[in-house]
């Protein structure tokens, strides 16, 4: 990957952790599909949870479709993760 590309991702996953919802909702994206990082489909539900909550509509409808691929367990944890998120700020 070049390096570019690693500095995209990092400033982006760093702007999503500041509480950016467009930056958690590219977040999303990037777990979702593995692009530039490991395909985590619990990290990707979690990051689509918090846009959503941000008010990113789309964030809800594709959370909506990879829950179709995630376990009770791994939604369950993904929400946690959210909530662990949302405690911490």
């Amino acid at each position: 990957m070049a390096k570019r590309d690693v500095n995209f991702i990092e400033k982006n996953l760093k702007s999503a952790d500041e509480g950016i919802p467009d930056e958690q909702f590219r977040a999303g994206l990037l777990f979702s599909t593995g692009n530039g990082v490991p395909q985590d489909l619990v990290t990707a539900h979690k990051w689509f949870n918090l846009a959503a909550m941000n008010g990113i509509e789309e964030a809800r409808e594709i959370r909506a479709e990879i829950s179709l691929d995630m376990s009770a367990q791994e939604i369950s944890k993904a929400q946690k993760m959210a909530r662990e998120w949302i405690m911490g700020r």
